[in-house]
């Protein structure tokens, strides 16, 4: 009978040590949401979102294609790369294939000399190389990409990762959904962001359980961005005393059974 009060105990206290529930695991909650009542295919909230457009920067590396009626032998933008090969370039080869903006922000083409394309927008940086382009071409058409918006993932992830990826703004949600999502472990109350920003790097703690994070000016990630997903408290008793509980209560039951068979 001790025996068995005692693996209860055990058995009662990892349940409780070791529970999740699910306020803690539910992304983007709503205070006056009742799931018993929620209205189905109906709009119920809306959020205006400023999306940022995101500035070059030096170090950044871009694809820019130059296309004009000029004939290509007469055409010294024409080394750049193709659509085809945009198509087909790897986060790997991006340094290689693209032009890195130098410590000026700057980028160097034949004849014309340096551009500096630093802190513009990529639809201003198109303008701009658009109009130097004019005055050697005929109707060129500027087309740029950034090919190193990259950022960091780790923790409690199922995939911790340097991204980079072609396709600018992203969410901080799509940025964990490419790590392969949060674990069950994973505390989204309290998921730290490093951001470098004019030479300072910013600390900052996001809820990610709060519906109202669509609000925050955090809400899209940044060049260079490095996410950090703290475990829960449960998750020592999870991995580690979860794992051996089998052990412990078989321990216990027989130093018990020892016990009880001195006394009696």
């Amino acid at each position: 009978m001790l025996v068995r009060k005692a693996i209860f105990f055990l058995v009662c206290i990892y349940g409780l040590v070791s529970c999740v529930t699910n306020n803690k695991v539910q992304y983007l909650q709503y205070e006056d949401v009742n799931p018993d009542t929620v209205l189905l295919d109906k709009v119920v909230r809306t959020y205006n979102n400023n999306i940022p457009q995101y500035k070059l920067q030096s170090g950044d590396v871009i694809d820019i294609q130059i296309e004009s009626l000029t004939e290509s032998e007469y055409d010294f933008f024409s080394n750049s790369l193709t659509a085809d090969n945009f198509n087909n370039i790897s986060p790997g080869s991006a340094a290689i294939q693209g032009e890195l903006l130098d410590s000026n922000g700057e980028i160097r083409f034949p004849v014309v000399g340096s551009i500096k394309l630093e802190n513009l927008t990529i639809l201003e940086a198109q303008s701009i190389v658009q109009e130097i382009a004019r005055r050697f071409l005929s109707d060129p058409v500027v087309k740029i990409r950034l090919l190193n918006y990259r950022f960091t993932v780790l923790g409690e992830v199922k995939q911790e990762r340097t991204i980079t990826s072609f396709n600018s703004p992203i969410t901080m949600l799509e940025a964990i959904g490419l790590a392969g999502g949060l674990t069950d472990l994973g505390d989204k109350s309290k998921v730290k962001l490093i951001r470098q920003k004019n030479g300072v790097t910013e600390v900052q703690y996001l809820n990610l359980l709060d519906e109202d994070f669509i609000n925050s000016p955090y809400y899209y990630v940044h060049q260079s961005d490095v996410i950090v997903v703290p475990p829960l408290k449960q998750r020592p008793y999870r991995n580690y005393f979860g794992q051996n509980l089998a052990i412990v209560l078989s321990s216990v039951s027989t130093i018990l059974l020892v016990i009880n068979l001195f006394v009696n």
